[in-house]
């Protein structure tokens, strides 16, 4: 294995680690009161609030990055991209449920209320900029297009290809993708980290941009040696 991909499981393990702590914390300091003289029911995030919109987005988000990642495990036997795959996996499956489970403790929909544009919640955003493939710089910055919600999801037609692939070219469609995933997650886990208010949730976005940004670095090598790379 390589140091790269052993800094980058080990970078993945810890935040998920770090997070499930961080959520334990918040899930009893907001129920309790602690720490705050302000009552529990007040710190509660509102449905539209960059809180609410970011676990709810984000779940759906994650939820499609886990679901490639089983896809690419049974269209391969390269270890080195089948090892990604389920560091990928299990890290944002154990994140989707965290943020579900906010969603839950706050009492809030688990899906963007009708009439609310995707993206929504990042349109207070200081830097007033798109980031990643220009997407994500809130309410009418990315357009959904065929099944692509958010900055850096897979179309259906890119999963229909994806599933069709075998060996090395579902190797690099999956790398590819998964960049392209990895990307729109970072713009959208910086605008949680600048906007979002629970601290626990906070901490919980910048870790997310830690580790994704360490296997975009990856991802970026394992394409190179298959004689590929990232998509414009």
């Amino acid at each position: 294995m390589s140091p790269r991909l052993r800094r980058t499981q080990w970078l993945a393990g810890s935040v998920v680690a770090l997070a499930l702590v961080c959520a334990g914390v918040a899930t009893v300091a907001t129920a309790r009161g602690d720490g705050d003289a302000a009552p529990a029911a007040a710190r509660t995030p509102s449905a539209d609030s960059a809180d609410a919109g970011f676990a709810r987005e984000m779940a759906v988000h994650h939820q499609q990055a886990v679901e490639m990642s089983f896809v690419v495990r049974d269209r391969t036997k390269d270890e080195e991209v089948r090892r990604l795959a389920y560091d990928i996996a299990n890290t944002q499956a154990n994140q989707r449920g965290m943020l579900l489970g906010w969603l839950d403790l706050w009492e809030l929909p688990k899906t963007t209320p009708a009439g609310q544009e995707p993206m929504a919640w990042m349109a207070g955003r200081h830097d007033g900029h798109a980031g990643h493939g220009g997407h994500g710089g809130g309410a009418g910055a990315f357009e959904p297009h065929d099944g692509a919600l958010m900055p850096g999801m897979a179309t259906r037609t890119e999963l229909k290809q994806l599933g069709a692939a075998e060996g090395g070219k579902a190797e690099v469609l999956f790398l590819q993708l998964m960049t392209d995933h990895h990307q729109g997650g970072v713009t959208m886990a910086e605008g949680c980290a600048e906007l979002c208010a629970v601290p626990a949730e906070k901490r919980l976005a910048r870790g997310m941009v830690e580790a994704q940004q360490a296997e975009l670095d990856l991802m970026a090598d394992m394409l190179a040696a298959r004689g590929a790379a990232p998509r414009p």
